[in-house]
């Protein structure tokens, strides 16, 4: 496989950071590779000396000749004044592109098609649309421009369940020939796991290289890992033996060989500073009782469009939901409704006596008050200390479990990147010790590394739990139940996760195109009258099963509450939970597939 670019040896330092030290890699056609690290680490540095809008100060970057780069980068270069028509397809003939079927699946994917719906029509202008659309419009555009070597930072900003999914069948469709190649920085590991046959973590001034997506990254670095971990035990014995001989009394000292203390010295000189691990903790949380929030009959409407129409949800203690749905369906608005910031046009919200809520907005704007203040002082603004594990623990030693190591401390709000901003409003936001938590795209800005430990502590969380998303991965692993949003006012159970959800999505664009409804059909389609009655009563059989598990659900969730203070027993209320929860799925899957098969 040819390279398309190839860089020897390069090193890079912005004042006194070394981003990239003696780096060597290349970019073969037909690599599709994702570029994974730590917020700050140096991933969009990396692209840009790629793409050759950043120098290096020593070693080389070599490109084929007549090499075509393109690069989305954080901020887009649209020209305000323009409209979407003439920055999506700029002056090619309307003939041209309209004919070109990869260019109508651009349109279709990212701009709502041809008539560039989503972005107020082909004659809209670039300046006030909003950051999420003009980055599609960048987005559209460099897709449509077709160069030969495709670098992507952070394609998945802004875009829904849907457009990532769509973004990722179309890089693997239209990009892994042997013509083209590409590179993307992501957070997304769903999509990173779709997309990626390499993956390139940027880490200490290295790129460490690894072959397939998000899960073969992980088993390979895991191995890694283990055998630098056997290297470092017999390093770690050998120091320890050094230092035991250092420590002996000093007329040893002065008669040992000069070279033993050189040797001790250089290995403790060589030791590494703990990694910046963000380290996040088990926060208390206050008991909860038998009602959390309850929105009854609630209709919420936004400029006179009822998002939310007569719906009745009732939060229980210890529910971790996801909730999923188009751009603009209302999921934000679902939240704050919960929260009780939002008003309710009909209906009533009801809220538990020991409810103790907090929500994480998608505004990281709310630090701006703080942005003359050292972290320190942002986070002692809530509290100077918090009980932990039975002990008193400072603002300072959590702060540097959580990430803030050193002097990073002591670094102004206002010079944080977007990811230590967003874990500083997430940090601030758990010192409250709440024990129902609200999260609005929680995932925005963060590095892997932040989102794993992110799951960590939500994974041993013991409060309520709403996530809006749009990272299926996350879903998938932090929440028991997901519910979707489609634009309709109703709050729909998905049983079959984001899956599910974009199969309705896909039968509602079809129902609306005039082709047929179902997109999957899981079983044969029964048409017989006589099979049709029969699986009705199987419908309505499930139904009453699925009926008297919600009833022995609620009994055990209120068993749950009362034996709070009695570990062993709560131990086993929830194992019988757990064991309920899955037999209920597994019905309404059932009932899922039997009622594909029935007519309407």
């Amino acid at each position: 496989m040819p390279n398309l670019l190839a860089c020897e040896r390069i090193s890079l330092a912005l004042g006194t950071r070394q981003l990239l030290d003696e780096v060597s890699l290349g970019v073969g056609t037909g690599d599709r590779i994702g570029v994974v690290g730590r917020n700050g680490g140096g991933k969009s540095t990396l692209l840009r000396v790629l793409a050759g809008v950043q120098g290096v100060n020593d070693g080389r970057v070599t490109r084929v000749g007549g090499l075509r780069v393109g690069m989305l980068s954080q901020d887009d270069r649209l020209d305000p004044a323009s409209t979407v028509h003439a920055a999506v397809v700029g002056d090619r003939a309307e003939h041209e592109w309209a004919a070109d079927a990869r260019v109508r699946d651009i349109l279709d994917g990212l701009l709502g098609g041809v008539g560039f719906d989503t972005v107020g029509g082909p004659d809209a202008l670039v300046g006030p649309l909003s950051g999420g659309e003009r980055r599609r419009v960048a987005l559209a555009c460099l897709l449509i421009d077709d160069p030969a070597l495709l670098l992507l930072d952070e394609p998945t900003n802004h875009l829904d369940v849907e457009g990532v999914q769509w973004l990722a069948a179309h890089l693997v469709r239209h990009r892994a020939g042997a013509s083209g190649a590409f590179a993307t920085i992501t957070h997304d590991r769903w999509f990173l796991d779709e997309i990626a046959t390499r993956t390139w973590e940027v880490v200490d001034g290295q790129v460490e290289q690894y072959d397939g997506g998000y899960a073969a990254y992980v088993l390979a670095k895991n191995e890694r890992d283990r055998m630098a971990a056997v290297t470092e035990e017999r390093r770690t014995n050998l120091l320890r033996k050094e230092l035991a001989w250092l420590r002996r009394g000093p007329p040893a000292r002065t008669s040992k060989p000069r070279f033993r203390i050189d040797a001790a010295n250089e290995l403790i000189a060589g030791e590494p500073e703990p990694r910046n691990g963000v380290e996040l903790v088990r926060f208390a949380t206050t008991r909860l009782g038998k009602d959390v929030v309850d929105l009854i009959d609630a209709t919420v409407t936004v400029d006179e469009r009822p998002l939310i129409d007569r719906q009745t949800w009732r939060l229980a203690p210890g529910e971790r939901t996801g909730i999923v749905g188009a751009n603009g369906a209302g999921k934000s608005t679902l939240l704050r409704a919960i929260e009780g910031t939002q008003p309710l046009a009909a209906g009533k919200r009801k809220q538990g006596k020991t409810v103790q809520l907090a929500m994480l907005t998608q505004e990281v704007r709310e630090l701006e008050r703080f942005d003359g203040l050292r972290v320190i002082d942002a986070i002692t603004d809530v509290k100077s200390h918090i009980m932990l594990e039975g002990k008193e623990v400072s603002a300072s030693s959590l702060a540097k479990r959580l990430g803030f190591d050193g002097g990073r401390q002591q670094v102004r709000v206002s010079q944080l990147s977007g990811g230590e901003r967003r874990r500083l409003q997430f940090l601030r936001l758990l010192m409250h010790e709440p024990n129902v938590l609200l999260l609005d795209e929680p995932t925005n800005d963060l590095d892997i590394e932040t989102l794993t430990s992110m799951e960590d502590v939500l994974d041993g969380w013991a409060g309520t739990l709403v996530v809006v998303s749009h990272d299926r991965y996350l879903l998938e692993r932090m929440c028991d139940r997901q519910v979707a949003l489609l634009g309709d006012g109703q709050i729909r159970e998905l049983p079959g996760g984001v899956h599910q959800f974009l199969e309705l999505r896909a039968a509602r664009r079809a129902r609306s195109d005039g082709s047929p409804a179902r997109v999957a059909t899981p079983q044969a389609a029964r048409t017989d009258p006589a099979q049709q009655r029969e699986a009705r009563k199987d419908m309505a059989r499930l139904e009453r099963s699925m009926s008297k598990l919600a009833d022995r659900e609620q009994t055990l969730h209120d068993a749950l509450v009362s034996a709070a203070s009695d570990h062993a027993r709560a131990a086993e209320l929830d194992g019988q939970l757990r064991a309920l929860h899955a037999e209920r799925e597994e019905m309404e899957l059932s009932w899922l597939e039997i009622a594909e098969s029935v007519e309407d």
